[in-house]
């Protein structure tokens, strides 16, 4: 079985194994690390190359035979995560949306050296009609609008978790001056933001009311 990983080299980070693809994934991260990107960055790049190698590993395809409906196969494969909550087996939304922008950088790397003719990543406007059709009672109407955000993946909107009583008194007594205790209470008990909470001045406190004019 054909194995990928990646490697730390003197010039930062690359692929290595046996993978039929690695000239051409090296060729970009080079390129990369040409173009003044972070070591961090150019490695983050490098896993996400991985990730899709061993997808076409798995399937006995090379880079030069990726296209669009490929693409969306390689999506569902990484199991997206419809949740918050980890599940085996599964990325979220937003670490595929990020394998799918570096992946199209790749492509895009590819096209314009003259490696490939095309990307075959699909811009998200573009991307909602380029899957295998599954026609329903509604197919002819067609794949609709595309999805906000520059995403072919949508991300859940994820609402904050609030904060036990207990960690937030345990917050509040690290907290060395009463100015900093009086901005952080104003922040939780007055819903106030940050920039309204540094905005504050004395003479906004009224020490008779006891309270904020």
């Amino acid at each position: 079985m054909m194995t990928v990983r990646v490697q730390r080299v003197d010039e930062g980070y690359r692929l290595g194994g046996d993978w039929e693809g690695l000239d051409s994934a090296n060729a970009f991260l080079t390129h990369l690390a040409g173009r003044g990107f972070s070591a961090a960055t150019v490695r983050a790049y490098a896993f996400d190359v991985a990730n899709l190698a061993r997808f076409l590993t798995e399937r006995d395809v090379t880079l030069s035979e990726v296209q669009a409906p490929l693409v969306f196969d390689w999506i569902d494969w990484q199991g997206v995560r419809r949740t918050g909550r980890p599940q085996p087996g599964s990325a979220a939304a937003s670490t595929v949306n990020r394998r799918v922008a570096a992946v199209r950088a790749l492509f895009e790397y590819l096209a314009m050296t003259g490696r490939r003719g095309n990307n075959p990543v699909p811009s998200p406007r573009r991307g909602q009609g380029l899957r295998r059709s599954e026609r329903g009672l509604l197919g002819h109407l067609g794949p609709g609008r595309a999805r906000p955000g520059g995403r072919l993946v949508r991300q859940p909107q994820l609402l904050p978790e609030s904060l036990p009583a207990s960690d937030i008194d345990a917050f509040v007594a690290t907290l060395g001056s009463h100015r900093d205790r009086a901005m952080v209470l104003a922040m939780l008990l007055g819903g106030l933001r940050s920039a309204e909470a540094r905005g504050l001045l004395l003479a906004d406190v009224d020490m008779g009311g006891g309270g904020c004019g």
